[in-house]
């Protein structure tokens, strides 16, 4: 296969985009893919796994039967060939307004610590190696804005509103929301958010650099600002966008030094990758045409 492309990009001496080798063949369905009850998933389009939360009495509300759900459909997207980045999303009114209070009120110490509750909910930032994408509308608060954290890239409206309100009844983030929330606004601001559980705006988002980027509109408008970027990054080889992603994570998490080293590794690793020689020579036959 990788002969006959290198054939063709000699004898033709056009430039053909990388994307176009990594994602020809990959079939696709708008249609939803799998029966839940608490979620909804769908391939809008093509390389593009799209999971929308689905408790709308509930403003999404999590809880531990939703992320069993999550967790599977997660799992099932990143193990699938076909797909090379996930989208998450909710409803107009609710990304996911915090975590089930009916859940959560027969807590005990001994029952919470020693079932580890919600530790299955870091799912997603512990084991999932493809990019995930949040497309927040409405309100992301408590769980919600923990969950838009854990994911690589966040994208919001500029009237969702975030913050983590845990402190008002009794307790403190519990996903990672006071450690992910400080490496993104700072120790004063995520001080002053979760002391206080004071609410900020999808434009303050933006503007704090929790959102990668703010749109302007509803929720349709966002997710498909989302599902365009998921459909460009799928397009790229994935084991680069895999490499890309744990480089960033890598140097989220330890010091410069130690993180450019990692970087360096996998950066010289990746030459032995067919998609690097593919790439290699598409970019040669494009500056040669140009």
């Amino acid at each position: 296969m990788f002969s006959r492309q290198c054939s063709r990009l000699v004898s033709s001496r056009t430039a053909i985009p990388l994307t176009s080798f990594l994602a020809r063949g990959r079939p696709f369905s708008a249609t939803a893919t799998s029966a839940y009850e608490h979620i909804l998933t769908s391939t809008p389009k093509p390389g593009v796994g799209l999971i929308t939360l689905n408790r709308p009495k509930a403003l999404n509300a999590l809880s531990s039967p939703l992320f069993e759900e999550l967790n599977d459909a997660l799992t099932t997207y990143d193990t699938d060939k076909d797909i090379g980045a996930i989208v998450i999303t909710g409803s107009e009114k609710a990304f996911a307004a915090g975590a089930d209070i009916k859940e959560m009120a027969p807590l005990t110490f001994s029952s919470a610590y020693s079932n580890n509750f919600i530790a299955p909910w870091s799912h997603l930032a512990n084991a999932i190696r493809k990019p995930v994408i949040a497309a927040v509308s409405g309100y992301a608060l408590g769980g919600g804005c923990e969950l838009a954290l854990m994911c690589d890239i966040i994208y919001c409206t500029s009237t969702a509103t975030f913050g983590q309100p845990e402190i008002k009844l009794g307790v403190i983030p519990g996903a990672g929301g006071s450690q992910r929330l400080t490496k993104a606004v700072g120790k004063s601001k995520a001080m002053e958010l979760i002391l206080t559980g004071k609410n900020f705006s999808g434009k303050e988002a933006g503007e704090w650099g929790v959102a990668a980027r703010v749109v302007e509109g509803g929720k349709d408008e966002v997710v498909n600002v989302a599902v365009e970027t998921a459909e460009t990054i799928a397009g790229y080889s994935r084991v680069a966008v895999v490499a890309g992603k744990e480089v960033v994570n890598k140097g989220y998490e330890v010091g410069l030094r130690e993180g450019v080293e990692f970087e360096r590794r996998l950066f010289h690793g990746l030459f032995g990758s067919r998609d690097q020689k593919i790439g290699e020579f598409a970019s040669f036959f494009s500056l040669e045409g140009g």
